[in-house]
């Protein structure tokens, strides 16, 4: 009795520590959820890590603890809790985790994995707009590496060991935010990213070596507070600033109904005396959400900012608001879902043109933020998109805060790997427009030229000019075909089918984006040989062609010889006259001598593996016998004129 007494006893020991356990466990997970939810992501962090490391585990646990790396721009850490979580609760996944797995997939430039995720969000969460571009652009790498290459890019040196950022034009200069402060005190630091708080700093423009100094100076202490300043716009006389700060007024913090202390724009202008007014903050602004990062139009009379204001589509969406002559403002409005997402679109920038450059997670991209660019004022179906600005500019990490001049020098900003400090600004010179991306698509419907019927079963080979495979399929029961090639290129479209003579077309495409109808009518083989016949259209050979000026056998001609040579070893009786031509270039009489020399070379080669000397003829007919219209005045393609360069096979017995 006594030992069951004292079990009883340290069952309920067990309990109780375990209930105070659990109890503890769940305190440490809710101060975590009130760190996160207040942006303080170290703090989380650390109070999530150490839940872990007791052993506790759970979806949310995971959940939260991934958020409070990923929302600070830490993706491969975060990238290890994300994994936890699908791997280990699946039936709990929120459709949101499987794109933000994609994204940190992407910063490891795990892109195989990256889009068999996105998939998965697709599938799950089909009318959101980062799900329909991913379904639309499933080729957004291809369309990524065709803008990449455009820019030179090179360290600024005006970068700390920790965050510089958000460069604005100022006259010939550039004010930067940066959280260099954080080497001078440890009183003012941030719990977001266990930094100091941002300030505006000025770096003069060396013109001599195209680059901004070292040599930095703090921006005017009126601007500057003891909270966070950032993303400053400037007019081009100097005299207006709009910037992004705390919601900080009259020295006092403000913050929203759940203690969260959001983002405003100010404005201030330059005084008499040189300094600048008391910021003000602008109409729209609220204590309830954040409005950041402006961006002026080039008439100055809009301006451009991103906002979590209620409405929107996303985390935040990027906003217009007109700038009224006597300086108020009209109603923000939202810039639409062209261009905002469920994501997060920032750092706006207007370029020439009425160009608009933002940052994004939301567009196809390389992971992170990735800067694009689009036309505000679209009139073609092609000033609609939006494209990637491709690389070296966007990588696999946080790439924002692109601004670009009229001489097509800029600055963008990106926590990317090599960098000094978290954030680094890096300046650039634009080498090359943005590109327009045209895509063609070679397609038709394969059937027999005399009956129509659809020749379901045939091979479709598609060559480069250079002879290339670009692609080889079998067409199913609809008989048709569709491949995707480059502009302003030439390719050749060959059909094989038993019994059928193989047919090969030149398709020359074009220079804007559009499908070229390529119907294929294949004739059926010739069952008896006639005099006459060109043994060539009997046994489908693909055409002997030489190179330009050249009498030499090509390997490839050599394999379709070995089957004429073959059917003249089968019928002992066969005599046939090889018939040799060549193109528009040159003079005729130089022409007649290389067709002729050709003729010689191609029964020399048949002589040379085992053919009678006495059953082949040779005769060259220069340019005189064209399978097109490219003669001496015509402006043809070298690929068009390459088919005149060739040899037939005529039964003469």
């Amino acid at each position: 009795m006594k030992g069951y007494l004292l079990k009883i006893v340290w069952a309920f020991i067990v309990l109780l520590i375990s209930s105070n356990t659990i109890f503890s466990q769940e305190k440490k997970l809710k101060k975590g959820k009130n760190q996160f939810d207040r942006y303080q992501y170290i703090d989380a962090q650390q109070t999530y890590l150490k839940v872990v490391k007791k052993g506790y585990k759970s979806a949310d646990l995971y959940m939260n603890l991934g958020d409070s790396y990923y929302f600070n721009s830490q993706y491969k850490e975060a990238l290890k809790w994300y994994e936890e979580l699908i791997n280990s609760y699946t039936n709990e996944v929120e459709p949101e985790y499987y794109f933000r797995y994609a994204q940190t997939l992407k910063a490891t430039e795990n892109y195989q994995e990256a889009n068999k995720y996105m998939q998965k969000f697709a599938e799950v969460n089909s009318n959101d707009q980062r799900a329909k571009l991913f379904q639309s652009t499933s080729d957004y790498l291809k369309r990524i590496d065709f803008q990449s290459g455009r820019f030179e890019i090179k360290n600024a040196a005006v970068n700390t060991l920790f965050a510089d950022f958000g460069a604005a034009f100022y006259g010939e200069n550039v004010v930067f935010t940066s959280s260099r402060d954080t080497l001078i005190t440890r009183k003012a630091i941030h719990q977001w990213n266990d930094e100091s708080f941002l300030n505006l700093f000025e770096a003069k423009y060396n013109d001599s070596d195209k680059s901004l100094s070292s040599e930095v100076e703090r921006f005017d202490r009126k601007i500057n507070s003891k909270f966070h300043e950032s993303t400053p716009v400037f007019t081009k006389d100097q005299k207006t600033v709009y910037f992004t700060r705390n919601n900080f007024e009259n020295r006092k913090l403000k913050r929203d109904q759940k203690g969260t202390n959001k983002l405003k724009i100010y404005r201030s202008y330059r005084n008499a005396q040189g300094g600048w007014t008391t910021p003000q903050s602008l109409t729209f602004n609220s204590d309830e959400y954040s409005v950041a990062h402006p961006a002026l139009s080039n008439d100055e009379k809009t301006l451009y900012f991103s906002s979590d204001m209620p409405g929107g589509k996303g985390s935040s969406d990027l906003y217009e608001v007109t700038i009224n002559a006597d300086g108020t403002f009209g109603e923000p409005k939202n810039l639409g879902d062209r261009i905002n997402t469920e994501g997060k679109e920032t750092f706006p920038f207007i370029g020439e043109n009425n160009t608009l450059y933002f940052s994004s997670e939301g567009h196809m991209g390389l992971g992170g933020l990735d800067i694009y660019v689009t036309n505000l004022n679209p009139q073609t179906k092609e000033e609609k998109l939006v494209v990637n600005v491709g690389k070296p500019i966007n990588g696999p990490n946080d790439d924002f805060a692109f601004i670009v001049n009229s001489s097509k020098r800029g600055y963008f900003s990106s926590n990317r790997e090599g960098g000094k400090g978290s954030d680094d600004i890096y300046s650039f010179v634009q080498i090359e427009d943005l590109k327009s991306f045209c895509e063609i698509t070679i397609a038709g419907l394969v059937s027999d030229k005399d009956t129509n019927e659809l020749l379901s079963g045939t091979k479709v080979s598609i060559y480069d000019n250079n002879n290339n495979l670009v692609q080889s399929f079998i067409v199913g029961d609809e008989a048709t075909y569709s491949q995707l090639v480059k502009c302003q290129s030439s390719y050749f479209v060959r059909a094989e089918r038993e019994e059928y003579v193989t047919l090969e077309k030149l398709v020359n495409t074009l220079d804007e984006t559009q499908t070229m109808d390529t119907p294929l009518l294949l004739e059926k083989k010739i069952k008896t040989a006639n005099i006459g016949d060109d043994l060539a259209k009997i046994l489908a050979l693909k055409t002997i062609y030489f190179d330009f000026g050249g009498a030499y056998i090509r390997s490839d001609a050599k394999v379709e010889l070995a089957r004429v040579i073959e059917v003249l070893n089968q019928y002992p009786e066969m005599k046939i006259e090889v018939k040799s031509h060549t193109d528009s270039h040159g003079d005729d009489a130089y022409n007649k001598w290389l067709s002729e020399k050709r003729a010689k070379a191609t029964v020399q080669y048949m002589i040379d593996n085992g053919v009678s000397k006495d059953r082949l003829t040779g005769k060259g007919y220069g340019e005189t016998q064209p399978v097109n219209e490219c003669g001496n005045e015509s402006n043809c393609k070298k690929e068009e004129y390459q088919l005149n360069r060739r040899s037939e096979f005529i039964i003469v017995k």
